[in-house]
This record gives C-alpha cells, sequence and structure tokens, in this order.
C-alpha cells in the first residue's frame, strides 16, 4: 500500500522503476521490472530523490521532465491540440505559411514493440516503458516518431548489441505530433537499434487513445476500467510509435492491473504468463503477428465472458472465441456468441485463408466513440452494438449487432491482416467490410434477405450524398489526422461498398470470391493500394481490364444517371451524365474530373418478355450505346436489383408503362427492382428531371406492396417530403395523401409483433411512418400504450414497437409531469439499448421549454454519456419544436463544445449538417454562413460544413422548382 501512494504522490508506476542513474541502461533490464516490491520501492525512492530532473548536456542515457501542462482551452478529449509533456523547442513548429508534410520520415522503420504498460484505474493516470526495436532504411541522424499529450521523462538508443548511443536532445513537435530525438552521429543504412522511452499520460476526461471508461454495479458503486480505441491516429496518446498504417510490427505487451477487485487484462494476443507484484499482476501477452500501431488493444476490467470453440473444419488450428461484458450483462452475449461463431466460420471458408490468432475475443464497452473497432484478436464494440435481450432489443437491434459482428469479422482479413498503405485508400478497408458483412450475416440468416436489405439501408442514402458538389471521390488525398478522420465518412463506407457489390455482380461471385482470396495471399501481413487489389483480378485473364473500369469509379466524385430512349420497337439508345440533385450545380462544377465525369458502366436489363438478366458495357468514352432487342416488347427495366451503381431515367411513355405494371403485377419485378424505380423516380423529380407527377404515379401501387425493402423506400421518400412541405401551404393536402396511402398497410400489419424477422421490421416501418405522417389511429394508439406504460413502467410494450410508443406516445400527450417521469425512468435504466429508445422518446415532447431542459441536462455526463451527447442533439434537432434550440445552443455555445470534444472529433462536425438539413430559406442559409464565418476552423468536420450548406442550398431550390407541381398534383387527387 505504501507503493501506491508513491505511485499516486509522483504519477509514476512500477513500470518506470527500471529507470534508474544514468549508468544503468534504460529499460534493458526488464527482469527489474519483475523483481518484488521491496526492490521496487528502492527503485522509486530513487526516482523520487531528484533523478528526474533534466540534465546539464547530454548524457548516455538521456532524462527529461515537464510540468506536463496543456495549451491553454485544450482538453484530453479527441482531437485535442494540447502538445505533449515538454516544451516544444524553438524552430520546431513550421511557420503556417510552410507547407506541412505531416508524414514520418521514410528512413526507419520499427520491426517490434516490447510494450510494458500500466493503466492505474485508481488515479485516471498511465505510465509504461516500451522498447522498439528499429531498422534504418536510410542513413539519419534523427530517429522521428509520433507522441501526443504523453510525458517521457526517460528515454535512451542502443544498437542491437549492447553499446548506448549518445542522445543529444529530445523536442516536441505539436503540430505534426511527432516527438524527435536528434542523435549526436548518424546511422547508416541497415543499422539495427532500439529506442527505450519511459512516458506517462492521463486517461481522464478523453474517449480515444487510452482512456478511463466506467460503469454502475448492482451495489450503486462504480467500477472503472481502462480500454483503448487507437484508430486512425491515436495510439500516439497512448505510447509514442511510429503511427502509420504500413509500418507493421509485431507486439509483444505487459498489462499490469490490480490484484484485487476481480480485475483482469486483455490483449490481442493469448496470456502467456502472470506475475504477482503484492497488489498489482503482471499479464503478459504472447508475440503478435506484425500489425499496425492503430490494431493495438488494451483492456484493464472486471468483465466476464462466455467462451466457444471455432471450427476451422481443417483451414487453420482450432481456437476459442470469448465474448466480454460486465458481470451485471454477461447474459446478454449469447446471441453475440452465436453469430460471432456463425461469421467467422463461414469467412474462413470464403477466403479459404486461415485466421492468423490464436484467440479472437469481443468486448461491449460502457464508453465507446465508434460502434465497434476491429483491433486484431480483440475487438471492442459499443454496449449497443454487441448486448442483445429478446425483452428490450428490437429486430432492428438485433440485425444491428449481426451485422456490426459480421462488419468487424471482416476486417480480421480486409484491414487487418492486409492494411491500405496510407490512409487515402481507407475504403480498401472499410469499402470492403461494408459489403462483405452483408454476405457474413446473410451465412447465418438467409431468411433475413441481407442482399436485399443493401439496396435501402447502404446504397440510397449514399446516392443521395454523392449526388452532391458536397461529396469527394472515394480515394482523395488526406495529410493530416483532422482529414484522416474526417474521410471516415459515408462516402468511403457505403459507396465503397456499392461498388465492391457492383464489382462482385460483374465478375462473377466464383471470379470475386477467388479474385479476394488470392490479394489476400498475394499482400499478408504487409499493405497494398486500391490499384494492388484490381491487379490481382485483372490476372485473371478477363475480357474487360477491371483496373481501367473501376478508376472511373474511385478517383471521381459523383455518380451517372443514364438515360434510356426507345428508337425504334426493338431498339433503345442509352446516354450518360453526371446527376447532381441540384440542377443549378450543372453551372457550378469546379473543375473536370479525370473522365470528364463519365464511368464505365455495367449495365444489366430485363423486360417484359424475358427476365433473364442481360449484360452490356457502357465505357466511359463512348458518347452512346445501343440495346437491341430480338423482339418488341412491353416495358425494358435496367440496373436490375439496383446493382449498379448509378440511376436510370427513362422516357415518360416508359414510366408509365412501368407505372402500370406495378399496379397490375407487382411480382413481374423483384423487390429490388420496385425499390429501385421508386427511388430513382423520386430523385429525379427531387432534381426536376422528371415530373413529380410521374413520381407520385408510382406511388400508386403501394396498397399491394408487402415487402420491407420497396416499403422502406416508400416510408422513407413520404417522411421526407413531409419535412420539406411542414412549412408550406401545400403540408395539409399532402398530409391527406399520404396517410391514405400509408393507412392500408398500418391497418393490415395491426401492432401485434410477430415471429417473421422481416416482417417485423415492415411492421415497425409502417408504424413509425403513420405516426409520423399523422394518422390519428396510429398516434391515438401510440398515446394509449405510453400511458399504460407510464401506470405500469415494468409492463413494457414489446421490444419492436417500443421506440415508436416512446416517441409518437410522448408527443401525444407529453406534458412536464410525463416528461419528468420518462426522465426518471431514462436515468435509472442499465440496460444500453433500452435507454436508448427512452433517450429518443424524450426528445419528441412539443414543449420548447422542455426540450430546452433535455438540452442543458444532456450536457451532464452523469445523464448522457459523451459517446450518446451528438445522438441526443439530433434527436432534438429532428423535432420541429426543438430544432431552432439546438441550432442556437450550438451557435452560442460553440467554443464549449470544442474544448470538450476537440475539432478531431468527426461526430462533432456532423452535428451541423444534422441540425440543419431541414433548413430551406435563404435566412437559415446566411446565419449558417456566418457561423462558420466566425469559427472557421472546422477540423475532422470542414466538409461536413460544406455538405451542410449544399443541403441547404438545395433544399431553397426544391421549393422554388417542385413546390408548384407538387402542389398542382395534390389538389388534381380526391383526397
Amino acid at each position: 500500500m505504501i507503493i501506491t501512494a508513491k505511485l499516486v504522490a509522483i504519477g509514476l508506476s512500477l513500470a518506470l522503476t527500471a529507470f534508474t542513474v544514468s549508468t544503468i541502461v534504460l529499460a534493458v533490464q526488464k527482469a527489474n521490472l519483475k523483481s518484488d516490491l521491496k526492490d521496487a520501492q528502492e527503485k522509486l525512492d530513487l526516482l523520487e530523490s531528484g533523478f528526474t530532473t533534466s540534465t546539464a548536456g547530454p548524457t548516455t542515457s538521456s532524462t527529461s521532465s515537464s510540468s506536463g501542462t496543456e495549451e491553454p482551452g485544450s482538453t484530453a478529449s479527441p482531437g485535442s491540440t494540447a502538445s505533449p509533456g515538454s516544451t516544444v523547442s524553438p524552430g520546431t513548429t513550421p511557420a503556417p505559411e510552410e507547407k506541412i508534410d505531416y508524414r514520418l520520415p521514410s528512413t526507419l522503420k520499427p520491426t517490434h514493440y516490447d510494450l510494458y504498460l500500466f493503466p492505474n484505474t485508481e488515479t485516471g493516470e498511465f505510465s509504461g516503458q516500451e522498447t522498439i526495436t528499429i531498422t534504418v532504411l536510410e542513413a539519419t541522424d534523427k530517429i522521428v516518431l509520433h507522441s501526443l499529450n504523453l510525458n517521457i521523462p526517460s528515454y535512451s538508443l542502443q544498437n542491437t548489441g549492447s553499446n548506448t548511443l549518445e542522445i543529444l536532445e529530445v523536442y516536441f513537435d505539436s503540430v505534426r505530433e511527432f516527438v524527435v530525438f536528434q542523435l549526436s552521429e548518424e546511422l547508416e543504412q541497415g543499422r539495427e537499434v532500439q529506442l527505450h522511452i519511459g512516458f506517462e499520460g492521463s486517461m481522464a476526461n478523453k474517449i480515444v487513445g487510452l482512456y478511463s471508461s466506467s460503469y454502475l454495479k448492482e451495489d450503486e458503486t462504480r467500477k472503472v476500467i481502462a480500454t483503448s480505441k487507437f484508430e486512425p491516429t491515436y495510439a500516439r496518446q497512448a505510447f509514442p510509435c511510429f503511427d502509420e498504417p504500413a509500418l507493421k510490427a509485431e507486439f509483444t505487451i505487459t498489462l499490469v492491473h490490480p490484484s484485487e477487485g476481480n480485475y483482469h487484462a486483455l490483449s490481442n494476443m493469448n496470456v502467456e504468463s502472470t506475475v504477482n507484484q503484492g497488489a498489482y499482476q503482471e499479464v503478459s501477452f504472447a508475440k503478435s503477428v506484425p500489425m499496425s500501431t492503430y490494431l493495438a488493444c488494451f483492456i484493464v476490467s472486471d468483465f466476464t465472458s462466455k467462451e466457444v470453440e471455432i471450427d476451422t473444419k481443417g483451414i487453420g488450428e482450432t481456437f476459442t472465441m470469448g465474448v466480454y461484458a460486465t458481470p451485471e450483462q454477461i447474459n446478454k452475449v449469447d446471441f453475440a456468441t452465436e453469430v460471432g461463431k456463425g461469421v467467422i466460420e463461414y469467412y474462413i471458408d470464403y477466403f479459404q485463408i486461415a485466421y492468423p490468432l490464436p484467440k479472437l475475443d469481443m468486448a461491449a464497452i460502457p464508453d465507446f466513440v465508434s460502434g465497434a473497432m476491429e483491433h486484431w484478436g480483440l475487438v471492442t464494440y459499443r454496449e449497443t452494438s454487441l448486448l442483445y435481450e429478446a425483452e428490450t432489443s428490437s429486430a432492428t437491434n438485433k440485425q444491428r449487432i449481426a451485422s456490426v459482428i459480421a462488419h468487424e469479422f471482416a476486417h480480421m482479413w480486409f484491414g487487418n491482416l492486409v492494411t491500405m498503405n496510407w490512409w487515402n485508400d481507407l475504403w480498401l478497408n472499410e469499402g470492403f467490410a461494408s459489403f462483405i458483412e452483408y454476405l457474413g450475416v446473410d451465412a447465418v440468416f438467409p431468411e433475413w434477405k441481407m442482399r436485399d436489405q443493401f439496396i435501402v439501408s447502404t446504397l440510397h442514402g449514399v446516392l443521395t450524398l454523392d449526388g452532391t458538389l458536397g461529396s469527394h471521390p472515394i480515394i482523395q488525398t488526406v495529410e493530416n489526422p483532422d482529414q484522416i478522420t474526417e474521410i471516415f465518412d459515408t462516402i468511403t463506407y457505403s459507396k465503397g461498398s456499392s461498388l465492391v457489390r457492383m464489382l462482385e455482380d460483374f465478375l462473377g461471385q466464383t471470379t470475386f470470391r477467388q479474385a479476394v482470396t488470392n490479394y489476400l495471399n498475394e499482400y499478408k501481413y504487409s499493405t497494398a493500394q486500391t490499384g494492388n487489389f484490381f491487379a490481382e483480378i485483372d490476372k485473371l485473364d478477363l475480357d474487360y481490364n477491371v483496373t481501367d473500369i473501376m478508376l472511373t469509379w474511385t478517383v471521381q466524385m459523383g455518380l451517372p444517371v443514364v438515360t434510356i430512349e426507345k428508337v425504334s420497337d426493338t431498339e433503345y439508345k442509352l446516354t450518360q451524365k453526371r446527376f447532381l440533385s441540384n440542377p443549378n450545380d450543372y453551372d457550378e462544377e469546379h473543375e473536370a474530373s479525370e473522365f470528364n465525369y463519365r464511368w464505365s458502366i455495367p449495365i444489366t436489363y430485363i423486360t417484359s418478355a424475358d427476365s433473364t438478366v442481360q449484360r452490356v458495357w457502357f465505357y466511359h468514352d463512348q458518347s452512346e450505346i445501343t440495346i437491341t432487342l430480338q423482339e418488341p416488347v412491353e416495358w425494358i427495366k435496367l440496373n436490375c436489383d439496383q446493382v449498379g451503381y448509378f440511376r436510370v431515367n427513362y422516357e415518360a411513355d416508359q414510366w408509365n408503362t412501368l407505372a402500370n405494371q406495378l399496379v397490375t403485377q407487382p411480382s413481374a419485378l423483384t423487390s429490388g427492382d420496385r425499390a429501385s424505380l421508386l427511388n430513382d423516380a423520386f430523385a429525379l423529380a427531387d432534381s426536376t428531371q422528371l415530373p413529380y407527377e410521374t413520381a407520385f404515379e408510382l406511388t400508386k401501387y403501394l396498397d399491394k406492396e408487402t415487402d420491407y425493402v420497396p416499403w422502406s423506400v416508400a416510408a422513407t421518400r413520404l417522411t421526407s417530403l413531409k419535412r420539406t412541405l411542414y412549412y408550406t401551404s401545400s403540408y395539409a393536402k399532402y398530409k391527406k395523401y399520404a396517410t391514405a396511402l400509408i393507412e392500408p398497410i398500418y391497418t393490415a400489419l395491426t401492432w401485434t409483433v410477430g415471429e417473421d424477422h422481416l416482417d417485423n421490421r415492415l411492421r415497425v416501418t409502417a408504424l413509425s411512418a403513420a405516426c409520423s405522417l399523422g394518422l390519428e389511429s396510429c398516434i391515438k394508439e401510440a398515446g394509449e400504450q405510453f400511458t399504460s406504460w407510464l401506470a405500469s413502467p415494468d409492463d413494457r410494450p414489446k421490444a419492436d414497437v417500443r421506440e415508436t410508443v416512446y416517441y409518437y406516445g410522448m408527443l401525444s400527450v407529453g406534458d412536464q409531469e410525463t416528461w419528468d417521469t420518462v426522465w426518471e425512468l431514462f436515468v435509472n435504466e442499465a440496460d444500453a439499448s433500452e435507454k436508448s429508445k427512452i433517450m429518443y422518446g424524450l426528445s419528441a415532447v412539443n414543449s420548447p421549454w422542455i426540450l430546452q431542459q433535455y438540452i442543458d441536462l444532456a450536457w451532464n455526463e452523469t445523464y448522457v454519456r459523451g459517446q450518446d451527447y451528438f445522438t441526443c442533439l439530433t434527436y432534438i434537432s429532428a423535432n420541429p419544436v426543438g430544432e431552432s434550440l439546438v441550432w442556437d445552443y450550438v451557435r452560442e455555445n460553440w467554443t464549449k463544445l470544442v474544448d470538450r470534444f476537440g475539432l478531431n472529433e468527426r461526430y462533432l462536425g456532423n452535428l451541423i449538417p444534422s441540425i440543419t438539413a431541414r433548413f430551406s430559406t435563404q435566412t437559415k442559409l446566411e446565419e449558417m454562413e456566418q457561423f462558420f464565418a466566425k469559427y472557421p476552423e472546422a477540423g475532422a468536420g470542414t466538409a461536413a460544413r460544406v455538405r451542410a450548406l449544399e443541403t441547404v442550398k438545395n433544399n431553397i431550390v426544391w421549393l422554388s422548382e417542385n413546390l408548384e407541381g407538387v402542389d398542382a398534383w395534390l389538389d388534381k387527387q380526391q383526397l
């Protein structure tokens, strides 16, 4: 206990006890770290006696110290710009006008990290030591690596043998987040050296890097754990390292944790040994395979687990999968265990490549900034993304959990085994994983029809974004941490996966699978670029060049619209141009793309006479192509199941014929084709490329529609139009039309939850849309169920309809007393999934003073965890009553938000387009422009601001171009 007191007093840990007087080489004598507590005390006494102060001039073992203070106004939150724990030397920060190169010099390559780390859960501080083995690729007299918000009190440099090399000085570059070790001599090419560093930092008040998380136990005591999240550039906040994805190295990790409190340690690899040090345990893990720094993971917790054996069917060694959660929630991991086992076994067979590690764990973290993170061998999740309980989790929750697990497990190959060389090729990680996840879930739950669901859950959202000037290519140059963080966005994930889906379709599933396996085998444990993958496909000697085709999709933003024109009974002419949602943007394009905004498009089609999918190519250098049929047909449908990443526009007669076909026999077209017709028609109408009445005519068949995917499109469009027309004189007429359209499916489905997964998803979609559109019977039922729940809170509505009841019940009958009651239920709720549903319901109240109270309360992390804060504000702003409240709050408290979360927090940046998405006046546009001018630094939210402005401009144009036509069509209906 005396040792613990000294650790707290001087901010060091047992990990630093190896740093003795200068005659002892730092960090080499790792055996000293394994000594008994008496030896540790003696070493701490040496440190406390003053040895950690800076020495005058260079020595064989240099040390430095500082106050560890942060720059004024900075925090330890994600994206903090706080300087490392030492004053930056004069001249190390480039002048503002200089072109800054944020990349590490190419002179060195790490091969191994021997890392010893003590995250102190009592103090919220951490300390450690590391030995980095480095190969010199080019002669240099500097060792440059990343470090951020770390104090470095001790360091030394050795040859691989034993002699120590002189370090003249150490300085930090806070702009590049570098720590630089200036040497007295040049290291020649081919040399191998070992850099020993002692470091310390804080885990408090942040949610990236190495950080503290906590949860309430059943006895109301708060349990603190330590955990980590390093992607993309946060490993440097936990230990000095070469924090770039191409600089893979092996890791040998030792974690220290308290002996009491049921604590244990987890990392990427299996435990090799545990040494009892009295009040602490040292847990050493097996040496890892080569991996990037962002994939390392450390957890010190009291989590418990359930395990299952993975059957590899002879492809590699069998291994165990463990699923970890807090002891209070371990009963909620059974579904994740089932899904994880099914998915990982499917992937091993699909890739025909063994899972390379001896174990695979999953852990549900109480505070987690992302949905999940693919740390190799130790995947971490938000609790809502891993924990499932039938009583509280809906079909949507269930599918979300399965999809997230499948996504992260896909990364074990795409991203971990083969990693993008630099972040500009992030889509190689995220795009592939976002597509492969659908295959993984489909293998376990084929009845969910995941390939069909891709259309509405992934494709349609990104088609909307990519049709604006606020988009970007999926491959783009990124340099600094803000830019890197910023590209973890819809384009990278959803466009990337949509292009992979299209690629699989025109290659064929067998060829695509073989190409993937070849690629993974070729670059195993290494890094690759986009061109490497396409080159592997072209080795298969196909009839076309995949590299040339896919370049048109990866290096230019946007998408095409293919227009089909009937030129004779059997001939159809196809032309293409860039699709833009704002027709005025055609005159505002800034510069031509590499391919002049033309694409090599794989065209598929079916006809009324033949449902067999036919294929032709429309290459980017062709002005038009002609499809010739063998006989006249009643209709032709392009882009079967909307697998191609493009929109289709037909002539008026063709649209009418397709609309009539939907009414007379919708089953003649697949669910995906019906969904794509609805989506394309409304998108084209929004952009004034199609009369709105044509899009509306396509909805007349919906009383015969029973599938989830087309109804998901319809419900999305109906509710979106409601928000657009909300403040116009057309709203009342539109409400009559929309509620009449939704009422039959609402009545047919009822509120009774069944066993069929897709039926339940359809039910939730229809009920939510009906209530949103103001169908009185829906609002009334929600209010009655809500009132019954409040009278008996333990008797909750069924999980699938619960969120609808909470939200529209609050909308229907909510007042101050009701809201206060639900707030107490929210505060006291322990289940993360249920808590999220109640948080959503609280945002529906129509009283502005209550919503303002909600905004103020949400700031307190005791009530709303930091990971959920932006979601909470987004919920409130989606309420028309709360929209202006949140907008005003964010503008007035912007500096406070930046201080807490940092400009590197992309969720802060994305908050702006979420709040402003429904703005449609010049006044609001000017407010946004004034706000951005006042706070020009946007960090990882730079692109989000561009998108936000683009959306509002488009909304203004929509009202001027479309409102009159919509109003006229509504007048013609017998409502």
